[in-house]
């Protein structure tokens, strides 16, 4: 019997535009060893952002954290939405993700230095790295797709120019630190939507939907190994093993509730991205579902060692360290999954209610076990209805909304 050998990786391949509408277009094996590797800059961010609130530095730390994680996730994203349209699997193409990857390592092993000191040598070293290797990835698919080079060219430029702008911050005062990181931030927005508006990359919905979900489940599973390890460095102090419990049982409710969430309606997404205004809602807007997910970990983390007696946060800041981001990340989900318009259903409202209902669980006793059990609920709740809803609560679909713009991929908005 004979037996098929997987086909060796080429040298070379032209760099060619994929179809948008490209039949069983799923993550490689290289996009989660990517994911995986990135993972890393996000746990260590979340602890640096953990030790900040800890000390009652609340100001500072989520600032910090919010910078360094626009370096993690537009990185990330950038390059996501380059490999839907580009990804050729040869050896030049593993070699420079292989590089990004490295950067990935330099800015996770800054993290910490950035966001508890405001020295941002190293991470900005780690993601110019990351961004010249896409620099690198974009001439290549301009010299192999015509019908886009202009594009190419243009994300090619207009990241490099960044760049250097990045390089040349850190020879600048330390007082013009945070507007130069805007201005620069904008500048880095700005690339797609200058260079898009000559020719459209062909991203593939159904892998960008499969890509985020990848990339949020395994920040989710991040954060519950920060939370473990504040709880097993707890259970070596010899702390109240009841106060624990309900940290420890809120936390895995809250996390499970959390991945339930997202993935309830994950199979449909594809389908809201048809437009500009979808596609880059749902892109950019999951730089906060992201965030939301990491900074849960490490508000459990806070709230272990708050009830151990380390840190200097009142109960109230212990507390909204937890719940404020659990908060975000199922308004996020809800805005960007569930919702394109108004509420027009009764339905409709338990999302924003469960917001609120978590948030009002700071101020009351055992808010993490509180705000696990509102998630829970409203998990219990949206089945419930589904089971008595039909069809259309079960795969997402609104009858009420406009459908989507084309078919079959031939829609096309700008890539991040």
């Amino acid at each position: 019997m004979s037996h098929s050998q997987p086909s060796p990786t080429p040298w070379h391949r032209p760099m060619v535009a994929r179809l948008s509408h490209e039949e069983h277009r799923t993550a490689t094996m290289l996009e989660l060893f990517f994911d995986l590797c990135f993972v890393t800059a996000v746990a260590q961010a979340a602890t640096a952002f953990e030790h900040e609130l800890a000390e009652g530095h609340i100001g500072h730390g989520v600032l910090g954290y919010a910078m360094v994680f626009f370096a993690i996730w537009w990185a990330w994203m950038n390059f996501t939405w380059f490999a839907s349209a580009y990804d050729t699997d040869d050896v030049p193409y593993r070699l420079l993700t292989l590089v990004q990857i490295t950067g990935a390592l330099v800015l996770a092993a800054g993290a910490s230095e950035a966001l508890q000191h405001e020295d941002f040598t190293v991470i900005t070293w780690g993601y110019v790295i990351m961004r010249l290797a896409m620099v690198t990835q974009w001439l290549r698919a301009a010299r192999s797709d015509p019908e886009r080079r202009t594009t190419c060219r243009r994300y090619a430029v207009g990241i490099f120019v960044v760049q250097v702008g990045w390089v040349l911050r850190l020879t600048l005062p330390e007082d013009t630190g945070l507007a130069t990181f805007a201005v620069l931030v904008l500048a880095e927005i700005a690339v797609p939507a200058w260079a898009e508006r000559s020719a459209t990359t062909t991203w593939h919905p159904h892998h960008i939907a499969e890509r985020y979900g990848l990339f949020t489940l395994i920040v989710l599973g991040e954060s519950i190994t920060a939370a473990t390890g504040a709880v097993h460095a707890a259970l070596d102090s010899h702390a109240a093993l009841g106060d624990l419990a309900t940290l420890v049982v809120g936390g895995i409710l809250t996390v499970f509730a959390l991945w339930w969430l997202y993935f309830a309606r994950s199979a449909s997404v594809h389908d809201r991205l048809t437009t500009l205004r979808m596609a880059l809602l749902w892109g950019y807007g999951h730089y906060l579902v992201f965030a939301s997910a990491a900074a849960v970990g490490a508000g459990l983390a806070v709230n272990v060692a708050h009830t151990t007696g380390h840190g200097h946060l009142s109960d109230r800041a212990a507390a909204a360290s937890y719940t404020i981001p659990v908060a975000v990340f199922v308004a996020l989900v809800w805005l960007l999954h569930h919702r394109t318009g108004g509420l027009r259903r009764a339905a409709d409202a338990l999302h924003p209610l469960a917001v609120v209902a978590v948030l009002a669980a700071t101020f009351g006793p055992s808010p993490v076990l509180v705000t696990g059990i509102i998630t829970a609920l409203l998990i219990a709740a949206t089945l419930v209805l589904s089971a008595r809803g039909g069809a259309h609560v079960n795969t997402g679909e609104d009858p009420d909304e406009d459908a989507p713009e084309g078919a079959g991929g031939t829609r096309q908005a700008p890539s991040p």
